[in-house]
């Protein structure tokens, strides 16, 4: 699976995965990367990409992570946080 592939995954599960309640969410596609053979995506608000205001930011989104062997997605987990972390961070 290739990169454009993965994110309309990711972008899919991202839609499928809202709940009524909650404000509008995309992905960051300035943020997207591959590591490990798994497409990373982070989302947030539409808001929040729109301002980058962290005012608008919302917390507590773990990016989307697609196999790019598989194609399977599901969002990221506590103990894989190292995947998505900035480097030297």
């Amino acid at each position: 699976m290739n990169q454009e592939e993965a994110l309309r995954v990711a972008v899919a599960l991202l839609r499928e995965s809202r709940r009524g309640n909650e404000p509008e969410l995309a992905v960051d596609a300035s943020r997207v990367r591959i590591k490990h053979g798994l497409l990373i995506a982070p989302y947030n608000s539409v808001r929040y990409l729109a301002s980058r205001n962290v005012q608008d930011r919302l917390l507590d989104c773990w990016p989307i992570l697609v196999d790019l062997t598989t194609g399977q997605a599901r969002f990221g987990r506590l103990h894989e946080r190292h995947l998505w972390r900035d480097d030297g961070a």
